[in-house]
């Protein structure tokens, strides 16, 4: 039987009708709590019988409290009146394969994947866009006859925010990626090579998972672009002596970790590896600064964590989904801690 737990955290969405009425912003704030199981996707129709306006789009994660992708991505959904919801799903990693296989059988316009599916999934999609293809992990799955389409929009998102962030374009940039062997940090260091930034460092704790992406971007850093002896690509260890030796010649630090993310959490590298002229851009997002934000504050750098990241990756998956321009304003007033 599906957990009965799942389904009384869900039962105050049924009464959603977005009428601007007290009720209505009650349950919306009770919304947060709203989260699926395996289970649950298994007996789908029993479970979201009462749920108007259905729920035909999710994230797929573990763990998945944390994500702020539904209330953005129903900000748009209202903005733009598609009558849906999006919904949060833990899902844990043995679990992945089956929850896709129910997904199919499902009336989803399609979900977003977040750690630690991200590579895992790229295996188990019926084709993949280019976003994906060249880094080997989806983070925005669309649904088209029951098959599922990947794409990747971490690495554009990602992009934008710099951008945003910084007013810098990537391309201009030195860029270390610390935890370059996760899905996420394969969609940066990629977006980094197509973008032709100046120099890329890939730091992981497992070689293994970074030496097939180097290889992989080897010939887009094939042309000389930065003065003096050190390689445009290069891949070291994480370890704080291999870290600190390339930060001269870095100009972009970017926690591509899950690190962060619980308070207790290490800081990725010591803020006494930091220099000035450093720009630390920390994927994790949360209500308060994370340590490796402190870090930067503390060494004098900027600092930017990841909810810019997540607002646009977020409004790229909405127009992967609905072929239309996203409501990022309507997002962005959604991004709330």
């Amino acid at each position: 039987m599906p957990a009965k737990a799942s389904r009384m955290l869900a039962l105050p969405v049924a009464y959603r009708n977005y009428s601007g009425t007290l009720l209505s912003h009650m349950n919306e704030e009770k919304q947060t709590t709203c989260r699926y199981t395996l289970a649950d996707l298994e007996h789908w129709s029993d479970i979201t019988r009462d749920i108007n306006p259905s729920i035909r789009l999710g994230i797929f994660g573990d763990p998945v409290a944390h994500s702020l992708s539904p209330q953005v991505q129903d900000a748009a959904l209202r903005a733009c009146e598609i009558n849906m919801q999006y919904g949060w799903f833990h899902i844990r990693v043995h679990e992945l394969r089956s929850a896709l296989r129910f997904l199919r059988q499902l009336d989803f316009v399609g979900i977003n994947l977040t750690v630690p599916h991200k590579i895992a999934g790229f295996a188990q999609i019926d084709a993949a866009e280019a976003s994906a293809s060249l880094c080997g992990a989806v983070n925005t799955v669309r649904l088209d006859e029951k098959k599922l389409i990947g794409s990747n929009t971490d690495g554009e998102g990602f992009s934008r925010a710099v951008r945003s962030e910084f007013s810098i374009d990537l391309r201009d940039l030195r860029v270390m990626i610390l935890g370059a062997g996760g899905g996420t940090g394969h969609a940066l260091a990629c977006q980094c090579a197509l973008e032709n930034c100046e120099r890329l460092v890939l730091v992981n704790r497992t070689p293994a998972k970074t030496n097939t992406l180097v290889e992989r971007l080897r010939p887009f850093f094939a042309r000389p672009r930065v003065l003096g002896p050190v390689a445009r690509l290069e891949a070291v260890p994480w370890d704080e002596s291999a870290v600190r030796a390339q930060l001269a010649d870095i100009d972009l630090i970017v926690n591509a970790t899950a690190l962060g993310m619980n308070p207790s959490d290490p800081v990725p590298i010591p803020a006494r590896s930091l220099a000035p002229h450093h720009m630390v851009f920390d994927c994790v997002y949360g209500p308060s600064k994370s340590a490796f934000i402190r870090a930067a504050d503390e060494a004098g750098a900027r600092g930017a964590n990841g909810l810019s990241m997540l607002l646009h990756q977020g409004a790229l998956s909405f127009s992967v989904w609905f072929n239309r321009e996203a409501p990022i304003e309507a997002m962005r007033s959604a991004i709330v801690l």
